[in-house]
């Protein structure tokens, strides 16, 4: 394949789609305003006037009295001066009642009155539905008319006689003024366009300046709004994701640093006494037994910290299946309290338990002890000199709150909403009680896989408190 076939094809800028889809706007109103203006005109204006007729006849059916049909010559009279037709009323078989010619005295109702009365009556009388319309020829100025005769309640007949003055006049001016319409309008719209397109394009110009400086590890660079609310809303979006992903860049660093410290801790550690063990205890079984301890201790804790990178490592890439049943919690409670029971007998530690009444959950058993683990030992690691920690059950509605306290050193307000989103380790616990640091970002992992909630309260110098939420089985 070729170096051009892969190459991507050039897309339009959007400044050109906008004046392409402006002037396709344009040109299509253009078109539509000639169509019915020019070529539709002339139909449409036949159309409106038959329209115009039925609405007058049925005004003057309306009004029309029948003990004295005079009563409507005034009404007759205006309707005929507005719309410059003739309108005669006549008897049904006699004579004409209101005679009412604003047409110059040409109308066919006019000219041999009599005669043509006589024919349209006939015409009337000799419709399938009572009346007829027809288009004629005024045979002295070749001019078109519409020429319609009706009856009018039982005793009267209605004659309407309506001119279709040329229009071709009209037309050829309309044509002369859409044209000038037309190119007025395509200037306008070019500049309108060219406005518009300048003033859109212009932030996102901008947006992308920004935007290559932030993918060159440029984290600092603030995406500025270019006055409208989506492009606003785009740029504090941007702005957003600037500052996480800075974050996460500071929290990959601190990550690299301490596993780094951690790898090379027990390393260091486990080359000192093996070379003690081989230059001078290695004939000494009880110092060799204890370099030994040593060794076998720290590779332990290099296991675990690996299996840990490991284990977080598939939980935040989805790889990681729920083993999802139901099991008692209090049970699940006094499981876990029973396995720091050598630390009671040991160390002196006190582990109180709250419980509220037992009902059955919902979850992977197995990844929610993790996270019960987890929250005791950090209770351990710092509850300093007093020792004491409680485990506490809160039933609500559909949750069962799990809450570990301790009493101990606590947590900086400004560290709490870093806590879980961190490999965190006070400097103020001791070495050998604290863990690989990466308890509470799996604890986060799980729980965010259960979609429940979790957190934290604390407050330094008087302890912490650490809690999750568990999801009570319907079967309840």
């Amino acid at each position: 394949m070729t170096t051009s076939e892969n190459k991507p094809k050039k897309k339009l800028s959007l400044r050109s789609t906008i004046w392409i889809y402006f002037a396709v706007f344009t040109a299509a109103i253009l078109i539509l305003v000639w169509f019915f203006q020019v070529f539709t005109l002339d139909r449409y204006y036949k159309t409106s006037t038959r329209s115009k007729i039925h609405t007058i006849a049925t005004v003057i059916s309306n009004s029309l009295d029948d003990s004295d049909p005079l009563a409507s010559t005034s009404l007759v009279e205006n309707l005929a001066y507005k719309n410059t037709m003739t309108i005669v009323v006549a008897e049904k078989y006699g004579e004409v009642l209101i005679d009412m010619d604003f047409m110059g005295g040409f109308s066919a109702l006019t000219q041999n009155q009599g005669l043509r009365l006589f024919k349209f009556r006939n015409d009337v009388l000799n419709s399938e539905n009572g009346y007829f319309l027809s288009e004629t020829t005024n045979e002295r100025f070749g001019t078109t008319e519409y020429l319609y005769g009706g009856l009018l309640h039982e005793d009267y007949m209605l004659f309407i006689n309506a001119s279709l003055e040329p229009i071709g006049p009209a037309v050829e001016i309309i044509k002369e003024q859409l044209v000038f319409i037309t190119l007025m309008t395509f200037f306008l719209g070019l500049f309108v366009t060219l406005m518009l397109s300048n003033r859109l394009s212009r932030p996102f110009k901008q947006l992308t300046s920004a935007a290559d400086k932030f993918a060159s590890g440029d984290y600092s660079i603030h995406f500025e709004g270019g006055g409208y609310a989506e492009i606003n809303e785009l740029s504090d979006a941007l702005n957003y994701a600037a500052s996480e992903i800075s974050k996460v860049d500071s929290l990959r660093n601190d990550l690299i640093a301490n596993v780094s410290h951690d790898l090379r801790t027990p390393l260091t550690m486990i080359k000192a006494y093996a070379e003690m063990i081989r230059d001078l205890s290695g004939d000494n079984p009880e110092k060799r037994n204890e370099h030994l301890g040593v060794i076998i201790s720290e590779s332990d804790r290099l296991s675990e910290l690996v299996s840990n990178l490991l284990e977080l490592s598939k939980l935040q890439n989805g790889s990681v299946e729920l083993n999802r049943r139901q099991f008692s919690v209090s049970e699940f409670i006094n499981s876990a309290v029973s396995r720091y029971q050598v630390l009671s007998e040991q160390q002196g530690y006190i582990f109180e338990v709250e419980p509220d009444a037992d009902v059955i959950c919902f979850g992977d058993e197995m990844r929610l002890s993790q996270v019960l683990y987890n929250f005791i030992n950090n209770a351990v690691n710092y509850s300093g000199d007093s020792r004491r920690i409680i485990i506490r059950q809160r039933n609500f509605d559909k949750v069962v709150r799990i809450e570990v306290t301790d009493f101990g050193v606590g947590i900086e307000r400004e560290k709490l909403p870093m806590i879980f989103d961190r490999y965190y380790r006070d400097e103020r616990t001791k070495r050998d009680v604290v863990g690989t640091g990466l308890g509470l970002s799996i604890v986060k992992e799980i729980l965010r896989l259960h979609g429940r909630n979790f957190g934290v309260q604390s407050e330094v110098g008087k302890g912490s408190t650490f809690w999750f939420e568990i999801e009570i089985s319907e079967e309840n």
